[in-house]
């Protein structure tokens, strides 16, 4: 889906954006997420030279620091001006830090150097669609780079700017020319279903739509689109079955949610693309979502801020660059964008709760759970919210409050459903923590008997954290060991699963099986405390007294918990008692 360029240091500028949006080499990737790498928020002074700010932009870039990367980039770009590959760099920075502004004036002076340059090409095209100049945006489109991801750009975003010029059969036409792949059907019929819609051609307009809904049933915003079309034709339960045969795929979620209640009321429904510039937003929102379902994050980055550039209110939109920002680390980006979320939208309450765990990940504990109080006042039935604000309280082990908050949200459930098994796990977990064991045993079993067997990474964990603290109070073990054998199997690459198995062996007695599993446990995750700890321990047992040793050293070395460092010092010294004690462990926060 990448928006190609030809020119010369376009592979560069590609590898940048890359480079600066979304990885920051083998260190940063080592950073753990209680030191996150996040925006700077001081003040920040160029450095004295030309050198000097480009390398401060890569240190930022390797931060993912895309606010400071912007900075020093324009820093160099003033002190060497007629450099085309800095002002490459700096362009794919500035767009991909949203300073639209600065990106626009690093494209033109691009293209007078390089017109085949189709990244600066596409975004001068956005802008003049943004300012209804729609035969500018064409030639700028037309003069980008070419293949694939290019052609289908160019061309869906040409189409709507016909459509803004009242041009309808153009609009159609330039449509018509999308062929020779199946996924090309889909984007013809969705953006002419549209634009015909727009024109007032119902029939025609009803007849692409359906074709687009029919191909593709599964996609939530082609869904909403086609609902709200039947909706405004009075075909109120053509939309409820529209809704609700997508709310049986996923349930609850937030716009199938306001959609049915709003149908149910016989609401007519507004159209969600009314204008050329939210059409191309449209056509940049789904090439965005298309590149980040498979993986091509730097560019959906870059799409998505173009995208709201033209549709600031795109909520589906704002929430995927949010959650592209947080997966990258880029935790204050993430809240601003997620703060930019309409009021009025039905995913505001996901975006205000994206932005409290955001906040709890920065370390500002006290700040995000200020923000989910709030949001709970103003909303006080909305379980995500609750169980928000309780993963908050128990990733911070304040396992009580935890626990609590999780009743309330429970509480709110008319009838638990597929869709509410974490609740009763992580109330488990909370539960167990605070010593209350039989009732998070009830917990843990019912999050079983709610997920769905096709969650079988997500039931490995409730496996793994049930069939763990069975075998650690010595409980029905046959069936514990069950369990985690079950975990194994379906997480068989999760080294902390594997090494929640060994540990059961140990526990049991049967050292040979466990030095195995935990040795393949110390393969999968060889810088983890706790299993460098169980090793030592097996070790121990099996009169392989050295390697025991040398396991709890580097247990001690690896920042265990405190009241777990003061038993390893503790062996280390004196080596193990004759029998494993009953108490010798704790489960692990999240049952790995």
């Amino acid at each position: 889906m990448t928006f190609r360029m030809n020119g010369r240091g376009a592979g560069a500028t590609l590898a940048l954006a890359l480079f600066v949006a979304l990885h920051a080499g083998a260190a940063a990737q080592a950073t753990t997420q209680a030191n996150a790498p996040t925006r700077t928020t001081e003040p920040l002074e160029p450095a004295e030279s030309l050198e000097g700010n480009y390398l401060a932009a890569i240190v930022a870039g390797a931060g993912r620091d895309l606010g400071a990367a912007s900075v020093f980039l324009r820093e160099a770009i003033k002190g060497d001006p007629k450099n085309n590959d800095l002002l490459e760099r700096g362009f794919v920075a500035f767009l991909a830090d949203g300073s639209m502004d600065d990106a626009f004036r690093a494209a033109e002076k691009l293209v007078q150097r390089d017109p085949s340059n189709g990244l600066a090409q596409l975004a001068i095209g956005i802008r003049a669609i943004k300012q209804k100049q729609y035969q500018t945006a064409r030639n700028h489109l037309q003069r980008g780079g070419r293949g694939r991801s290019a052609d289908i750009t160019a061309t869906l975003l040409s189409a709507w700017s016909y459509a803004g010029s009242g041009q309808t059969n153009r609009a159609i036409e330039t449509l018509e020319r999308l062929k020779g792949e199946p996924s090309y059907n889909l984007f013809r019929d969705y953006h002419a279903g549209l634009i015909l819609d727009i024109a007032g051609r119902k029939a025609d307009s009803e007849r692409r739509l359906k074709a687009a809904y029919e191909a593709e049933k599964t996609t939530l915003r082609l869904v909403d689109l086609w609902a709200r079309f039947q909706a405004r034709s009075g075909d109120f339960d053509g939309a409820a079955a529209t809704y609700g045969a997508f709310d049986r795929l996923l349930p609850n979620h937030p716009i199938v949610r306001d959609g049915l209640t709003r149908v149910a009321a016989k609401e007519p429904l507004a159209r969600s693309v009314a204008t050329a510039q939210q059409g191309a937003a449209e056509v940049l929102y789904g090439l965005a979502s298309a590149g980040n379902r498979q993986g091509d994050e730097a560019a959906a980055l870059l799409y998505l801020r173009l995208a709201l550039y033209l549709d600031p209110n795109h909520d589906l939109a704002v929430l995927t660059l949010g959650d592209i920002l947080e997966r990258a680390k880029q935790l204050d980006d993430a809240v601003t964008v997620y703060n930019r979320m309409p009021a009025g939208s039905p995913l505001a309450s996901n975006a205000e709760i994206q932005s409290g765990l955001a906040l709890e990940a920065l370390g500002k504990s006290d700040e995000a759970v200020k923000h989910l109080e709030t949001l709970i006042a103003t909303r006080p039935d909305d379980v995500d919210a609750l169980s928000a604000l309780g993963n908050v309280y128990r990733s911070r082990k304040r396992f009580a409050e935890a626990a609590d908050t999780y009743d309330k949200a429970i509480a709110k459930l008319a009838s638990p459903g597929r869709s509410n098994w974490d609740l009763y796990y992580f109330r488990g977990i909370a539960r167990e923590r605070i010593k209350r064991w039989a009732e998070a045993e009830e917990d843990l079993r019912k999050a079983l008997e709610l997920m769905p067997e096709a969650l079988g990474r997500e039931r490995a964990l409730v496996l793994n954290y049930l069939g763990y603290s069975l075998v650690d109070q010595h409980l029905k073990l046959d069936e514990a060991l069950g369990m985690l054998r079950r975990a194994v199997e379906l997480r068989p690459r999760d080294g902390y699963i594997t090494d929640s198995l060994g540990w059961a062996y140990y526990r049991l007695g049967r050292y040979t099986e466990a030095t195995r599993e935990l040795e393949r446990a110390m393969e999968l995750r060889p810088s983890d405390p706790v299993i460098n700890d169980h090793l030592g321990d097996v070790y121990w047992r099996v009169d392989r007294k050295l390697e025991a040793v040398f396991q709890w050293n580097a247990a001690r070395d690896l920042s265990p918990e405190p009241e777990d460092l003061v038993k390893i010092k503790h062996k280390i010294e004196k080596g193990l008692e004759e029998a494993p004690s009953a108490n010798a462990a704790e489960p692990k926060a999240d049952g790995g």
